[in-house]
C-alpha cells in the first residue's frame, strides 16, 4: 500500500493560497491564520530592571493570598485599539479597561495606576509578561508600593490565569 503524506504546514500553504484567490476555507479553521506571526520592524524598546518571576516569594506562587495580581494587554483587530486586564490570583476578580493608546509604555502604566490606586491596599504585586507596553513597570510598583514580576519569554502557561481570561474575552464581539 502507497500512502502519500501531507505535512501540516502544507495544508497551511494551500488554504493562504486560496484565501489570496477569495475562497473562504480559512474561515472554518480555529485560528482563521491567526496563529502565524510576522516579524516586525522597527524600534524595539528594552525593559530595564526587570525581576524575574523565578524570585516571587511561594505565597505568590501559591495563590494563598489576596493581592496578587497578573496584567495583559489585548490588541483589538488590526491592532487598532487595545484594552488592559489585570487579574486577581486567588479569587479570579478581572478588572477591564480600555487604553487610550495601544502599545504605549506610558499610556499603559497611568490606566494601571489609575484603576489600582483605589485598591493600593489590597495591591500586592504584579506579573506581566514581556511586552514592551511593561516598560514603565517601576513606575507602577512605585506608585502602588508593589512588587512587580517578569514571566519568562515565550512562557505564556506562567500567568495562565492572565492568559485564560484574555482567551473569554477576544472570543467576546
Amino acid at each position: 500500500m502507497n500512502i502519500e503524506m501531507v505535512s501540516h504546514e502544507r495544508i497551511y500553504q494551500y488554504i493562504r493560497k486560496d484565501k489570496l484567490k477569495g475562497g473562504e476555507i480559512y474561515k472554518h479553521l480555529r485560528h482563521k491564520l491567526k496563529h502565524r506571526k510576522r516579524p516586525v520592524s522597527g524600534k524595539y524598546e528594552v525593559i530595564k530592571n526587570k525581576v524575574s518571576i523565578e524570585k516571587r516569594p511561594d505565597v505568590i506562587n501559591n495563590k494563598d493570598r489576596f493581592g496578587n495580581w497578573e496584567i495583559n494587554r489585548i490588541a483589538g483587530k488590526h491592532n487598532k485599539g487595545a484594552i488592559v486586564t489585570i487579574v486577581e490570583r486567588k479569587t479570579a476578580m478581572i478588572m477591564i479597561r480600555k487604553l487610550k493608546n495601544g502599545k504605549n509604555a506610558d499610556s499603559l502604566a497611568d490606566t494601571v495606576i489609575d484603576m489600582l490606586l483605589p485598591y493600593r491596599n489590597s495591591v500586592k504585586s504584579i506579573t506581566s509578561d514581556n511586552g514592551t507596553e511593561f516598560a514603565r513597570h517601576e513606575r507602577i510598583a512605585k506608585k502602588l508600593h508593589i512588587d512587580f514580576y517578569f514571566a519568562h519569554p515565550y512562557s505564556s502557561w506562567e500567568r495562565g490565569l492572565s492568559e485564560y481570561s484574555n482567551k473569554l474575552i477576544s472570543v467576546c464581539p
